[in-house]
């Protein structure tokens, strides 16, 4: 078992970031303490990207448990003085002073920086092999035909086999040909046990964005919000011809460079990003230090379009031209749409399983935050359910729906105004590709769904003119999607109330046969464990059977996201050192959880230090099972559990995910009016996997 992998890319471009992306995913799965490590990276005088890149996602140290021994030109002067041996000591110094903190360290070779290919090959093999680090070849695929891939891959291992090193895989990343009948290919002519794994090209991850060439180009932004500079540039077109040849030639994508004195192609630009013909251009540059005389930029001002920005430079067109086209793409912490994308190509190509059985990581004893999060999204992708969010204008709700179907985590329906959504994800730069949008005031389902929702709720007093009036309500209509079938799942409250959320769920989805109380759980993603807190949504004051039924349907929440359950049913007062009303209602719960599911290890009445503190549990409660390892805590009311967990969440820290509803036929769940995009992401999966195992 070994407790480090080294990723060496064969040649330069070989898209060495994804890979480390993938794994560090991968990883974050099994170990609670990851390390970064790069021998070698390319500049001192500014951030490594891809140190810079795993450090923010995977919450690692900059310079501590996310860092480096040499820059380039530092290498190149020591191994120039003829001091390879004093360069391996350092490196594996600072590998050791790193290795010392962590479980596991995912160490990436060099970037192939103005040195011979084969020098830096035999480098990066020497390297890993004196770390005591297996080695994951990566080798380009871009432009090669199966016979060079199978003999790029056959020299890489014999060179990495004679320097003494173990290969766990090959990935061939930025495959052209057809990764299907490349991989079918390589699987027939390869030797030995290795497996490989075949990554497409991938021409979004190519292409930088409009700050990345804003930022190479010292340009000023004279027009267009913030969001604007996210645009990915396909092409660049130079306008060096009259407005109409030049307006044929313009594609989605395009950046457009020219003269800052020439208003018509600024104003022609305008007018076809409005049209379907060339809609979502990337940005104008205007070359010469030149801006539009005023009356043109108050003109283009009075247009409302900030999705469209409009940058200045002071290089001539040739000169911006040429730096544009040499400006690199990056997998960047400042993009997480495009980690997105390269997460979901990743986890689509590589078999996840085989490869971690092939590095051979040990199983968790205890479910950490990146833990839960890796396995969450690969069951929701998986799954593949479909999820309706009715509420389709909302910034996060875009932002989030543009990250799950880059990483392809489900299908998506948004509820809202088309037009309105439809500018609205321009405006934001997002990509959500052929996302279907409903608006429920004009829906073919509406009356439909009218007469269903009448032929439920009729003995209650709905009326076919109330119910088609209810129906109208995004949120009536995107939970009778659920109801009918015509949706796995939904996802509603980022700016609902919780009750107006869930109150159609429970009017007419109901609870499953068997469950008499609909409650609610929150994932509370502490530093080192999840815990899953309940009910802290919905029930205010639950009887004794209320509360027995919520103790086991949280176990049952927890247990169907990877979470071990052991249930504390928590009071002021522990064991037998209390009496009261209160505290008489959780004992009998207790013994009701108890008498239905034997199965379920459950303590109760215990406080709640006692519950997750072993060294207080083994004075308050010696010998118990769950005191002080407890990971389902149940509350005796909605307040102390509203209170308790807005407290952990702001005193602690902790990430909270939910209300996640349970109980019901179908899975619908609320949002916290102040979810941030990464909670509404965690949550719809949540979702796609509930909506999977109710399936089953």
């Amino acid at each position: 078992m070994s407790n480090n992998l080294y990723i060496a890319a064969t040649e330069p471009m070989s898209g060495k970031s994804l890979v480390a992306l993938g794994l560090m995913e991968l990883l974050s799965r099994r170990q609670a303490r990851l390390g970064f490590f790069r021998p070698v990276i390319a500049r001192a005088d500014r951030p490594d990207n891809d140190i810079r890149l795993i450090a923010e996602r995977y919450g690692l140290e900059v310079g501590v448990t996310a860092t480096h021994a040499f820059s380039h030109d530092e290498a190149q002067r020591e191994l120039a003085a003829g001091r390879h041996d004093e360069v391996l000591k350092t490196i594996l110094d600072r590998y050791k002073t790193l290795e010392a903190q962590c479980d596991f360290v995912l160490c990436e070779g060099t970037d192939y920086t103005g040195v011979s290919s084969a020098f830096e090959f035999d480098f990066n093999a020497t390297v890993a092999k004196n770390l005591g680090a297996p080695i994951l070849p990566v080798i380009s695929g871009r432009d090669r035909s199966a016979d060079e891939i199978h003999n790029a891959i056959e020299v890489a291992r014999e060179v990495f086999h004679a320097r003494g090193c173990d290969v766990v895989a090959t990935i061939v990343n930025r495959a052209t040909a057809d990764p299907e009948t490349l991989a079918g290919n390589l699987r027939e002519e390869r030797n030995g046990d290795e497996p490989v794994f075949v990554i497409p090209e991938d021409a979004a991850l190519s292409r930088p964005s409009v700050a990345d060439i804003a930022q190479a180009l010292d340009a000023r932004l004279l027009h267009g919000s913030a969001d604007s500079l996210r645009r990915e540039v396909a092409q660049v077109k130079v306008a060096a011809m009259s407005l109409n040849h030049f307006l044929e030639r313009l594609e989605p994508g395009s950046l457009v460079l020219t003269s800052g004195d020439r208003a018509d192609i600024v104003l022609g630009c305008f007018v076809v990003n409005r049209s379907a013909k060339a809609s979502g251009l990337a940005g104008i540059i205007l070359t010469g230090d030149l801006a539009p005389q005023l009356e043109i930029r108050r003109l283009v001002g009075g247009l409302s379009d900030e999705s469209l920005p409009v940058l200045a430079v002071a290089a001539e067109a040739y000169e911006a031209a040429t730096r544009v086209h040499d400006v690199r793409a990056w997998l960047s912490a400042d993009h997480p749409a495009k980690i997105a994308r390269a997460l979901g190509l990743f986890e689509a190509r590589v078999d996840v399983e085989a490869l971690e059985a092939r590095i051979d990581l040990p199983r968790p004893a205890r479910v950490t935050p990146l833990m839960f999060e890796y396995e969450l999204m690969r069951r929701a992708a998986r799954a593949r359910k479909r999820i309706v969010l009715p509420e389709g204008e909302d910034e996060r709700i875009l932002r989030a729906a543009d990250i799950l179907v880059k990483r392809g985590t489900v299908e998506l329906v948004l509820l809202g105004d088309e037009t309105l959504v439809r500018r609205r994800i321009s405006a934001l730069a997002l990509d959500l590709g052929d996302v279907e949008i409903i608006d429920p005031a004009h829906a073919p389902q509406l009356e439909d769904f009218a007469a269903e929702l009448h032929r439920l709720r009729a003995h209650r007093g709905v009326t076919p003119e109330r119910a088609l009036d209810m129906m109208r309500d995004r949120n009536y209509f995107g939970t009778m999607m659920v109801h009918t079938g015509a949706v796995d799942g939904m996802v509603s409250g980022a700016v609902t109330t919780t009750a107006h959320t869930i109150r159609p769920a429970f009017e007419f989805i109901r609870t499953q046969p068997g469950v008499s109380t609909a409650s609610s759980v929150l994932f509370m993603c502490l530093k080192d464990r999840v815990l899953v807190y309940a009910d802290c949504a919905v029930v205010p004051e639950p009887t004794t059977e209320e509360l027995a039924d919520i103790a086991i349907s949280s176990a049952g929440t927890a247990r169907m996201f990877g979470i071990e359950p052991r249930i504390a049913m928590l009071s002021y007062s522990t064991g037998e050192s209390g009496a009261g009303a209160e505290v008489e209602r959780v004992r009998a719960a207790t013994a009701l959880v108890r008498e239905r599911r034997p199965d379920l290890p459950v303590e109760g009445p215990i406080q709640y230090d006692a519950a997750v503190d072993a060294a207080v549990a083994r004075t308050k409660i010696p010998g118990s099972e769950v005191a002080g390892r407890a990971t389902v805590l149940v509350f005796p009311d909605l307040n102390s559990g509203n209170n308790a967990y807005k407290a952990v969440q702001r005193s602690a820290g902790a990430v909270v995910v939910g209300p996640v509803l349970q109980g019901l036929k179908k899975p619908v769940n609320d949002l916290s009016r102040g979810a941030s995009v990464g909670d509404i992401v965690k949550t719809v999966a949540i979702t796609a996997v509930q909506a999977e195992e109710m399936t089953r």
